[in-house]
């Protein structure tokens, strides 16, 4: 079932979203999820606010989503990689601790979804999302697949104050009632 969009009654809002890319081993010239993170967010018509590529080391991954978060105009973080299950995979780790509220449904639709195309390999996905006071934040695998799904799938409709019957552009103002 897909969402339900109405086009006349409410007009587009964008947003401002900041992109980050967790890697040992690529570089921003070679990162094609974080490039395709960039082109899906101008097509919508939001604004990428910032864009970074760590390496994947905890401490710098908190210290630079813990300030966008406190940017007024970065209402979404997205990652794209270290939520595997290695040793160094830790974005996964280090979003859930900055999370106030978790939101399950994310990483339950993008497994779901994830699995009519790679099947049971999807359960080596720890993709998730949250709230952090009142910023919201995805963690998407590394592959420029699963952030391509989790985009034009879930995030997308999602991040359009369009979308029927809820969205949670909508809920953006309430965060911090």
């Amino acid at each position: 079932m897909t969402s339900k969009k109405t086009s006349d009654a409410v007009p587009f809002q964008p947003i401002g979203i900041a992109v980050l890319t967790v890697s040992d081993s690529r570089t921003l010239a070679e990162d094609t999820s974080g490039d395709l993170l960039v082109e899906r967010i101008g097509e919508a018509g939001h604004y990428l606010r910032d864009r970074k590529l760590v390496k994947d080391d905890p401490e710098t991954i908190r210290a630079l989503v813990s300030e966008w978060c406190e940017r007024s105009d970065v209402h979404v973080v997205l990652s794209t990689g270290g939520t595997g299950l290695t040793g160094r995979d830790s974005t996964v780790e280090v979003f859930e601790q900055l999370f106030t509220k978790h939101i399950v449904g994310f990483g339950e639709l993008f497994r779901m979804l994830s699995y009519q195309d790679i099947g049971t390999s999807t359960i080596n996905s720890r993709a998730t999302g949250g709230l952090s006071n009142t910023t919201l934040l995805f963690c998407l695998p590394g592959s420029t697949g699963a952030c391509r799904l989790a985009w034009d799938s879930i995030l997308a409709p999602q991040l359009d104050v369009r979308t029927r019957p809820c969205n949670l552009v909508q809920l953006i103002p309430r965060f911090d009632e």
